[in-house]
């Protein structure tokens, strides 16, 4: 669906940068410069602060509002955002059509609030390229197959526009977002932060799994799927932003990608199971049939015939977590249960950090200096990650980030303290 001459981009852009009509207005003209070396799809957000605003208002009206009309109220933000842009397109001399999800056959599964694509109908999305058109879709929707909204929850606009360059053949999909970039660490959070010009998908997934915001998780793993080349840029700065996939550079070397913090964790750990039972499949896998994610999932060693079972839950489903544990363990022979609800997972990404031990001692050291307490933690093949005490995180955030040298230079040939370099 694409030519050499007039390759096909797929464009996504962020609730910040369509937040208001003089925002708008910058896209649209950004769009058009865009439009005279390629075909576009352009992909849009609700403005930033809609979606809280919609769910605050259906909470306000019940306590526990029906999934598919949440799903349905929460749908019209990305709406009114197409329907605007569109107007915008056309009034610089562009046609320009708007959809939703139901207009073009966006069909997801019945998992309202979290649903997954299914198939993409990509009928009026060919003529309008073919005529000419630019389509400006609505993010973050879909429909089931009684034509009834989904929403593919939070970040999930990055994942309409990866999965529409996936099916149309995009050259490369192109998320605008109020960030020049993936960064260090958060760069709301750390001084001098370092952004990434690469990253493998390997990385990113980590990193978006681990808390980093800058792109949805899904997203990454569609594009991964299909080797479709990422681009994460600012609406607001000219740049090259950074690019995610491609192979892996230095892998014989220690790369590290940065560190993400997720502050909306909490704890569960069951004391004193049986080691003979299968008590942890029988314990966890109700809950992911529940679907509660479960994180970072510790068992100790069989001591006495018993183990220790820890994992973690997103905040939101704690309390229904902790229930359950507690009305099922004692029938698996559990000893105790014993929950927190005020944690924080911080995770170190970069490849070859399994084979370079080092830099996990010095992470446990760094915090051990900083009086952070680790309450658990768990690695993978690029990933270290640990909790603590939500209230520690941003300052061991900092202090990891500053002394596993993750930063940019200090402006100037000056350190952080204003003292000269000598």
């Amino acid at each position: 669906m694409t030519s050499p001459d007039r390759p096909l981009v797929v464009q996504k852009y962020g609730g910040s940068s369509l937040d208001g009509p003089e925002r708008i207005r910058v896209v649209a003209d950004h769009i058009v410069a865009s439009s005279a070396s390629c075909d576009l799809v352009v992909v849009v957000s609700a403005a930033a602060g809609v979606t809280d605003r919609l769910l605050a208002e259906a909470r306000a009206v019940s306590a526990e509002p029906a999934p598919e009309e949440l799903d349905a109220l929460l749908a019209t933000g990305e709406q009114v955002n197409a329907a605007l842009l569109a107007i915008a397109l056309r009034a610089r001399g562009l046609e320009a059509r708007s959809y939703n999800a139901l207009q073009l056959g966006i069909l997801t599964d019945e998992s309202h609030g979290c649903a997954r694509i299914r198939d993409i109908d990509c009928g009026l999305l060919a003529a309008d390229l073919a005529a000419g058109r630019i389509p400006v879709v609505c993010g973050f929707q879909g429909a089931t197959a009684v034509g009834r909204w989904t929403t593919l929850g939070r970040g999930g606009s990055d994942t309409t526009a990866v999965a529409l360059a996936a099916v149309l053949g995009a050259r490369e999909c192109q998320i605008y977002t109020d960030v020049d970039g993936v960064y260090s660490a958060d760069p709301r959070l750390v001084p001098l932060p370092s952004r990434r010009e690469a990253l493998s998908y390997e990385e990113m997934i980590e990193m978006a799994g681990s808390g980093s915001k800058v792109l949805h998780i899904r997203s990454v793993e569609i594009a991964g799927r299909h080797r479709l080349p990422l681009r994460v840029l600012s609406s607001f700065r000219d740049g090259e932003g950074t690019r995610v996939g491609g192979a892996a550079e230095g892998v014989e070397g220690l790369v590290l990608a940065g560190l993400a913090l997720s502050r909306h964790e909490a704890e569960i750990s069951v004391l004193g199971l049986p080691a003979r039972r299968p008590v942890t499949a029988h314990l966890l896998a109700p809950l992911a049939a529940q679907g509660i994610c479960l994180d970072m999932i510790v068992q100790n060693v069989a001591r006495d015939g018993r183990i220790d079972l820890s994992f973690t839950v997103p905040r939101a489903d704690y309390v229904r977590a902790l229930a359950f544990v507690r009305d099922h363990a004692g029938a698996e022979g559990a000893e105790s249960v014993a929950g927190c609800a005020n944690v924080a997972k911080i995770s170190l990404v970069g490849l070859g950090l399994r084979s370079h031990p080092e830099v996990s001692a010095r992470l446990f050291a760094v915090l051990a200096e900083e009086g952070v307490a680790v309450r658990m933690a768990a690695t993978a093949e690029i990933r270290l990650s640990v909790t603590v005490q939500e209230a520690e995180a941003e300052r061991a955030l900092r202090a990891l980030h500053e002394r596993l040298g993750l930063g940019s230079p200090p402006p100037q040939g000056e350190y952080p303290d204003g003292q000269s370099v000598a």
